[in-house]
């Protein structure tokens, strides 16, 4: 038991390996310090940010002496501690980025699914900056733009943000806001910017499209048409590489039965049904009705995909077929126990996953190892660049 609180208080500390999280672990005095804006290796001066009296703290390193060889100058002036908490890595080169990446994959496989697995994180084209292509933006008391602290719903204004493209951040920052409004921009394959103000939550109001709500997106070969508001991937890039991944490890014979869960507006649906052809069936689960009205729509000319809009828990309560393949891309939570050991019930021969979320996909991952499936391949890509998130795609084969 801590006796003492340590909020505000500087230790001097030397840093031990990343963490899950987009920090580092140090320790001082017999407790655990997850310290931000350090890279491993190093010796800081780090000031506590949080103590809730457990036997880990927070803290930000305020005051580097002995530099990591990863260590550089931050692209972005608001990108250190106590201000935007949008980013993580701006301090390391962006081959440390994806070696952090990489080894916190690894220790959740390790910790959660009891798996030794090689991880290399894949970058995508573009670099590390100018990549966002979707981002909400906040407005403080002044009526300026920005984004929140780290763990805080404080706003820090912003002039720029470098990892979103530029059309979004001009669409946004330069003008005045309500206090309280979240400003959501996108910029579609087309390059037009649709914005989205959702009014403070103090002032009841409907959400107010200034530019259009039908963005144009391309992946797997088609061109997209849905709201612009809606879920698709950030990265330009990811979309397509993802789609091509699940395309390989698929591998869904002609006139075969496949399911695509969590499925969105369709991409990875498109994928399957190309795969099974027209004597086939995809069974294309989602719970937004948007997604749903949008996925009908650019598939259309598929009959063989079959449309259920429900919690994926619940449609597949209602499930006796046996696909041969299922593709699952859940929200960052993961599937979960109940979805997993439908799916496993089902006995499809190989289940694609594609997480955001390295912890779930590990959680996730033993469960299906309960019932007879092994991780087969595994593909890490930089999908966030300067952030701690990195996005997986698992094989899965049923032994």
């Amino acid at each position: 038991m801590v006796s003492q609180d340590w909020t505000g208080r500087t230790v001097e500390a030397t840093v031990g390996p990343v963490a899950h999280g987009g920090h580092c672990v140090a320790r001082v005095d017999g407790r655990v310090v997850f310290v931000r804006h350090a890279l491993p290796g190093e010796r800081v001066l780090a000031r506590v940010t949080e103590d809730n009296g457990k036997s880990f703290c927070r803290a930000d390193a305020v005051q580097v002496l002995a530099p990591s060889p990863d260590r550089v100058e931050p692209p972005c002036p608001v990108a250190g501690p106590g201000l935007c908490g949008g980013c993580d890595w701006q301090h390391a080169s962006g081959p440390a980025q994806r070696e952090l990446k990489a080894r916190v994959v690894e220790e959740q496989l390790r910790r959660l699914a009891g798996l030794d697995v090689p991880v290399t994180v894949e970058p995508l084209s573009g670099g590390l900056l100018r990549w966002r292509t979707r981002v909400r933006f906040v407005a403080d008391g002044d009526g300026n733009a920005g984004l929140r602290a780290h763990r805080s719903h404080r706003v820090v204004p912003l002039q720029d943000c470098p990892i979103t493209v530029r059309p979004a951040v001009d669409a946004v920052l330069p003008h005045s806001w309500s206090e309280g409004d979240e400003i959501e921009a996108t910029e579609d394959a087309d390059g037009e910017v649709h914005v989205r103000r959702l009014p403070s939550r103090t002032r009841r109001q409907r959400p107010e499209q200034l530019r259009g709500g039908i963005a144009v997106q391309r992946a797997a070969g088609r061109d997209w048409k849905l709201d612009a508001h809606g879920f698709w991937q950030v990265h330009p890039q990811a979309a397509d590489a993802f789609a091509q991944v699940v395309r390989e490890w698929a591998d869904a014979s002609p006139g075969a039965r496949a399911w695509d869960l969590y499925a969105g507006v369709g991409l990875f649906a498109s994928v399957l049904a190309e795969q099974v052809g027209p004597k086939g069936r995809v069974l294309a689960v989602e719970s937004g009705r948007r997604a749903v009205a949008d996925g009908r729509a650019n598939l259309a000319g598929m009959r063989q995909v079959r449309w259920r809009c429900g919690q994926v828990e619940h449609v597949l309560r209602q499930r006796t077929d046996t696909p041969q393949v299922v593709v699952l891309d859940p929200p960052r939570k993961g599937a979960g126990r109940v979805v997993v050991e439908a799916v496993a019930t089902a006995g499809p021969d190989r289940v694609v996953y594609v997480a955001c979320d390295p912890a779930a996909l590990a959680r996730d991952v033993a469960i299906f190892g309960e019932h007879g499936y092994r991780l087969d391949k595994l593909r890490a890509f930089d999908a966030f660049p300067m952030t701690h998130h990195v996005e997986c795609v698992a094989l899965l084969r049923r032994a």
